[in-house]
């Protein structure tokens, strides 16, 4: 016979179960988040050791070529061969004979080889030929600064430059943490001007974030 006391006893010791089963699964959440969190600092400590391993050079690296690009080709004695062109979305020139050349991430004179290849391959015997950037990528400052908004990029700009193009910062700028979000990321990460010189790349994005006291 189930008395009283025994069916008390068995709730009491299912409610002890369950509780302790809500405690355990409370802990791993919390101990999910926890390693979420250092996970994702991590991220970030890495991305901004990345972005200024990347960029701090006592030389300014050689420019890479790029969509909305805007050359100037010259092939000299062929000026049919000749003229200005924008690098499309895919990376590409479309040029006179020789059709698309893949111009993306290429320095300018890794792309005058290339065409001087492709015209050799069945067109001309000794092609010379030279490149001239018309027009490149902008970069992007917005925050702080006196003018905020699209500037064109030149090659060997750095974070001081781009600081000055923009009319330097305004009286709120924090200037202690600026933040870059590099072309082709969705993240952005802190960098400090500690005398450092910090070359862009076209299509950076910078941020001066506003000083509270």
């Amino acid at each position: 016979m189930i008395t009283t006391e025994m069916r008390n006893g068995t709730k009491e010791k299912g409610n002890g179960v369950k509780q302790r089963w809500l405690n355990g699964l409370t802990s791993l959440f919390i101990l999910g988040l926890l390693q979420g969190c250092a996970s994702g600092e991590f991220a970030g400590q890495e991305a901004q050791n990345q972005i200024t391993s990347d960029r701090i050079f006592s030389q300014p690296e050689a420019y890479r070529l790029g969509p909305s690009d805007k050359l100037r080709v010259m092939v000299f004695g062929e000026p049919d061969l000749s003229g200005e062109f924008v690098v499309d979305d895919q990376g590409k020139l479309d040029l006179p004979l020789i059709g698309d050349i893949s111009a993306n991430n290429s320095s300018v004179k890794e792309l005058e080889s290339r065409i001087v290849s492709a015209l050799k391959d069945g067109y001309l015997k000794e092609p010379r030929v030279s490149l001239e950037v018309l027009s490149s990528r902008p970069f992007f400052i917005q925050g702080e600064v006196a003018r905020p908004g699209e500037y064109s990029y030149k090659n060997g700009l750095t974070l001081q430059d781009a600081i000055a193009v923009a009319g330097g910062y305004s009286y709120r700028a924090n200037t202690s943490s600026i933040f870059i979000r590099p072309v082709g990321s969705n993240y952005e990460v802190p960098v400090n001007l500690t005398g450092a010189r910090l070359y862009l790349r076209p299509g950076d994005s910078i941020r001066i974030p506003e000083r509270y006291f």
